[in-house]
């Protein structure tokens, strides 16, 4: 079940490793693994969310034009 993505993650922080244990452990979580496995799936959803929102908004091209009265005085 371990995600070869986090572990590769977790291999490549070299000297910032003690920083982002200390970072992990203050948020409440139980080991570095766990830490990166809810950021990824934090960015999965912020990412899902915005394709989401994109679907959503309708164009603005349904705004009606008044049309022009011509008058006397132009």
């Amino acid at each position: 079940m371990e995600n070869p993505q986090i572990i590769q993650m977790i291999e490549d922080l070299k000297g910032r490793k003690n920083y982002e244990e200390n970072k992990a452990s203050k948020l409440g979580f139980s080991s570095l693994y766990a830490y990166f496995e809810d950021r990824i799936l934090k960015e999965e959803k912020a990412i899902h969310d915005k394709d989401n929102e994109i679907k959503d908004v309708k164009p603005k091209n349904n705004i009606q034009k008044k049309e022009k009265t011509s008058c006397s005085c132009c």
